[in-house]
């Protein structure tokens, strides 16, 4: 059964609620799940991303069309290569951010994704002890964002 150009499925194939995670991964192998859909992937949002949000690295092709809609973010150096996790998602490798680098990340874009997002989560993250706060720490610096973390750190 096709479900995108040059893709297929068997037709009963189980589909999980990550499905579009594997996609991409299919589509765009050099992608990692990042921002608002790793928060999603480890449950620390309330956010529902309706765009599987992927980190790129520098000059990597961004495919044009596909059945998921992507929102494709460049990344590079520590930034890129620090903290994935390899995850099989029905059959398909996919790269994903730990919670700490996400929360870095978060932080890093708050301005496309939003402050409030970014501080839900930190206390998400902290709460369900997906993440310690020496490994926010670790990953503020790697981004770059460890001056403007602090006082969020400090307050936690």
């Amino acid at each position: 059964m096709r479900v995108g150009r040059g893709m297929y499925t068997l037709p009963r194939a189980k589909v999980t609620e990550h499905h579009s995670f594997a996609e991409v991964a299919k589509r765009v192998p050099e992608s990692t799940i990042c921002l608002l859909s790793a928060l999603a992937f480890y449950d620390l949002t309330t956010q529902a991303p309706h765009e599987v949000w992927i980190a790129l690295p520098p000059g990597a092709r961004t495919p044009r069309s596909t059945v998921t809609a992507i929102r494709p973010h460049r990344f590079s150096g520590k930034a890129l290569t620090e903290g994935r996790e390899k995850y099989i998602i029905e059959g398909v490798s996919v790269m994903i951010y730990v919670p700490a680098k996400t929360v870095a990340d978060c932080f890093k874009f708050r301005n496309k994704i939003g402050i409030d997002v970014a501080i839900e989560a930190l206390r998400e993250s902290l709460r369900k002890k997906a993440a310690t706060i020496s490994e926010i720490r670790y990953f503020a610096h790697i981004c770059r964002v460890a001056r403007v973390m602090r006082p969020y750190l400090d307050s936690v």
